[in-house]
């Protein structure tokens, strides 16, 4: 049984530019406790960044923006979920009507920055069509809400959502069946984005069935790795520096981590998690990964070495492998 207003988190947030790169185009923010009158809610974005999302910086921020204050009322409305019928009703919302209203949103708030500013042109220039300025804030997206009773996340797009649930298992509930080909990701910029938008749904009957860990990425922190296993091992060995070491230590240290996978990705690189304070039971069950993963990695990133090839660590350049997950709109490049 969960008591209201008993669940905390504690946060970790970081964004690095990309090497080369003008501006970093990622946006992250979050807001909230995780208790049933102030969820938590945290998301990361990844505007595309090329030529033809001229403003995708911007999209980025939209999108998180929009969607905290639409997660947040979301989460609130979850404080009764047990009533009969209720979490059916919550999770049809979360399934059909939030991605259109998300969607819905961000493009009004794009649009109207469009209205605000447009750009000088000769007078018989054509004025784009709405399509056309959507495309230049392109974006990707992906947000969670967590509240006592329920968690709930959506994704359209790249980037990574990865759960270390309350026995150790580490998962990627979102990650589509087949990994996007090159460059190209779904986006918010497209049309019908909400049929794109993947969820993941889980009631948490259970006080004690909460997740330990919840982090929510920009690619450029798996597009850092080159094996399959490299970013479930840093996601793995994050959790276990968490377990040993308190979230201080780790939060000092993640910026640096955050520069090194983006020196080899290239990208601009963000992370957000929620990190649930452990109890008594969590310490004596072990995070689904190898040894030398669970092993704090000092003095570089869990999983990852100080330079590639180390001796005895992970070479940091590994993409996520497939699961579950499934994708359906029009693609569009990013760079």
């Amino acid at each position: 049984m969960v008591t209201l207003g008993v669940r905390r988190w504690e946060t970790l947030e970081g964004s690095v530019q990309g090497v080369g790169k003008r501006r970093n185009q990622d946006w992250h923010d979050w807001r909230g406790t995780g208790t049933g009158a102030d969820p938590l809610v945290l998301a990361v974005a990844d505007g595309h960044g090329s030529a033809v999302h001229a403003r995708s910086a911007l999209g980025a921020r939209f999108a998180v923006d929009r969607f905290l204050a639409l997660a947040t009322t979301f989460g609130r409305a979850a404080h009764d979920c047990h009533e009969p019928g209720r979490l059916t009703r919550l999770m049809t919302y979360a399934r059909d009507d939030f991605p259109r209203a998300l969607v819905h949103a961000w493009r009004q708030e794009a649009l109207g920055h469009w209205d605000r500013n447009r750009p000088v042109v000769e007078e018989a220039s054509r004025e784009p069509g709405t399509e056309e300025k959507l495309v230049l804030y392109g974006t990707t997206l992906i947000g969670a809400v967590l509240t006592p009773w329920l968690f709930v996340a959506w994704q359209i797009g790249d980037g990574d959502l990865a759960v270390v649930e309350h026995d150790g298992t580490l998962v990627r509930p979102l990650a589509p069946a087949e990994e996007d080909l090159g460059d190209e990701t779904e986006s918010l910029c497209g049309r019908e984005a909400w049929r794109a938008m993947r969820m993941h749904w889980a009631p948490l009957f259970e006080e004690a069935r909460a997740p330990r860990l919840v982090v929510l990425s920009t690619d450029g922190l798996s597009k850092s790795f080159a094996s399959a296993d490299g970013y479930r091992e840093f996601v793995s060995g994050l959790a276990g520096r968490l377990a040993e070491e308190g979230s201080t230590g780790v939060r000092e240290a993640l910026p640096d981590w955050l520069t090194q996978a983006s020196r080899y990705s290239g990208d601009d690189t963000t992370l957000a998690a929620a990190v649930r304070p452990e109890t008594e039971a969590d310490a004596s069950v072990p995070v689904d990964a190898p040894e030398a993963a669970r092993a704090p990695a000092a003095p570089g990133a869990p999983g990852v070495p100080e330079e590639p090839g180390e001796p005895g660590t992970t070479d940091a350049r590994t993409p996520p492998g497939p699961a579950g997950g499934e994708v359906d709109m029009e693609r569009t490049t990013e760079t």
